[in-house]
């Protein structure tokens, strides 16, 4: 019997914590970042979930003889939208780690 209960307030717990996960999920929908190349010509927009929501290349990149510099700079926007993104991803499932389980992570 004492296992049993036991058992169900596990479940419950799981239930909570996969709620609160949700609950993070939904909030960082809502969270914007950009990433720009270093010239600022190409320009990434993701939301918290890293789902990219906004492309915007300039103009003048997109004739065929800029392609190799147009790569590299989709690159940079890229992989800086994805550093930002993932540093607030991070912060925020943190904040539910630590409302679920008090003490964790210091």
């Amino acid at each position: 019997m004492f296992g049993n209960q036991n058992m169900q307030e596990m479940m419950a717990k799981l239930q909570e914590m996969q709620g609160a996960v949700e609950e993070s999920k939904k909030r960082l929908e809502a969270i914007y970042v950009k990433g720009e190349s270093d010239d600022q010509r190409v320009r990434f927009v993701m939301n918290g979930n890293r789902v990219i929501s906004d492309v915007r290349i300039d103009e003048t990149l997109l004739a065929s003889e800029h392609k190799v510099a147009l790569e590299r700079m989709i690159e940079q926007a890229f992989n800086k939208a994805l550093e930002n993104v993932n540093h607030i991803n991070e912060g925020e499932m943190k904040n539910t780690a630590m409302g679920m389980f008090p003490g964790f992570g210091g």
